[in-house]
């Protein structure tokens, strides 16, 4: 008759593996002016199993970013109505604020060497429209990092 416990062993081990492949839920702040595409981009990473914040333009987010809230990734869009490239300066306030973020950008415009200038160094910009699937790796991509 077999072991018990070492079959219960073999199940956590398994289970222990699985996590680790995983990535980990994270809080995500989504900053995007378009109410459809705020909520919509909401739902979609929600649906990845991660959290969400959402502000409608720079100063919400930086009101977010400068509360003991815990947030692991800025998802902005560069073009913001009230400010052009908005998302840009938002991201180097938020890494001002808190070094240890992680940021996505995203724009439905053709992304320039000037604008990637602007970029912070290690991050990415994923174009307008994307998909679910797109969306996910993009985070399991800064996540990993």
């Amino acid at each position: 008759m077999a072991d018990p416990l070492s079959s219960l062993g073999t199940v956590v081990a398994a289970m222990l593996v699985f996590a680790a492949e995983r990535v980990f839920m994270a809080v995500i702040l989504i900053v995007e002016d378009e109410v459809f595409i705020r909520d919509t981009a909401e739902m979609m990473i929600q649906d990845c199993g991660h959290h969400t914040l959402s502000a409608g333009g720079v100063d919400d987010a930086l009101l977010l970013l400068r509360s003991p809230q815990h947030i692991d990734v800025l998802f902005t869009d560069i073009y913001l109505k009230a400010a052009i490239l908005g998302g840009c300066e938002l991201a180097h306030q938020a890494i001002a604020l808190r070094p240890e973020l992680r940021v996505l950008y995203t724009t439905g415009n053709f992304v320039t060497d000037k604008m990637k200038a602007l970029f912070i160094e290690g991050t990415h910009c994923l174009s307008k429209p994307y998909t679910q699937h797109q969306l996910q790796e993009s985070f399991e991509g800064l996540l990993a990092a």
